[in-house]
C-alpha cells in the first residue's frame, strides 16, 4: 500500500508526487521502493487534496509538515498551498529548487505566509558538478536557476537553507561559501543508502 505520509523523529513527511526533475545519481528512490523498509513511496496514483489531509489525520502531535518524498513537491504548486493553508500548521518544503523553471513564472510569491521553512538542495559547487550527479531535465539551465532560486525564496519564506549531500563528490565546503554569500543557511545532508535502505 503507498505511503502518503510517513514520519521521521518529531516530524512528518507528505509523499505527493514520484514526478521529479532530475535523476540524481545518489537519489535513494532509483534504489529502493520502500523507504526505511517499510514506506512504499512509489505511488501507484497522486493522493488529491483530501487523500493527503485524510493520511495526515491529528498533525498537532508533529513538530512540523515536510513535503518531501520520492519526488519534486512543488510540481504540484496547488496541492502544496491548500494543504499547507488548511493545516495552518509549521510547514517546510523539501525542494530542489527547480519549481520557477518548470513553471515558466516566480512561484514564490503563492507561497508567501504559508511556508515556515525551505530546504534547497544546492548539491554542487559549479554547473558542471551540478548536472554530472544531479543530472537534470534543465541541463545547463538549472544550476543558475537553484541559485537564482535561493535568493528568491529569502523575500517569501522566513527560514531558507542550501543543502548538499554528504559525498565525496561533491566540495562541501565551497558549497558552505556559496550559501554564506547568498544569506541562507548550510546543511549538508547524510547519505540516507545504507541508513535507510533495506
Amino acid at each position: 500500500m503507498q505511503s502518503i505520509t510517513y514520519p521521521i523523529g518529531d516530524s512528518l513527511y507528505l509523499n505527493i508526487t514520484n514526478r521529479c526533475t532530475n535523476e540524481c545519481s545518489f537519489c535513494i528512490r532509483n534504489k529502493a521502493t520502500f523507504f526505511n523498509g517499510q514506506h512504499q513511496l512509489w505511488l501507484d496514483h497522486e493522493p488529491s487534496i483530501e487523500e493527503i489531509i485524510k493520511a495526515i489525520g491529528d498533525h498537532s502531535k508533529y513538530k512540523q509538515i515536510v513535503f518531501c518524498g520520492y519526488g519534486e513537491p512543488l510540481i504540484r504548486l496547488d496541492v502544496v498551498r491548500e494543504v499547507s493553508k488548511q493545516l495552518k500548521s509549521k510547514i517546510r518544503i523539501d525542494t530542489n529548487g527547480h519549481a520557477n523553471l518548470f513553471w515558466g513564472k516566480n512561484i514564490l510569491p503563492e507561497l508567501n505566509g504559508l511556508i515556515d521553512f525551505m530546504s534547497i538542495s544546492l548539491d554542487a559547487e559549479n554547473a558542471e558538478v551540478y548536472e554530472r550527479i544531479c543530472r537534470p531535465a534543465f541541463g545547463k539551465k538549472a544550476y543558475p536557476a537553484v541559485i537564482e532560486f535561493i535568493k528568491e525564496a529569502k523575500k517569501y519564506v522566513p527560514n531558507v537553507e542550501a543543502s548538499v549531500v554528504d559525498l565525496p563528490a561533491i566540495d562541501k565546503k565551497a558549497c558552505e561559501k556559496i550559501a554564506q554569500k547568498l544569506g541562507v543557511s548550510f546543511r549538508v545532508r547524510s547519505y540516507y543508502e545504507e541508513t535507510y535502505v533495506r
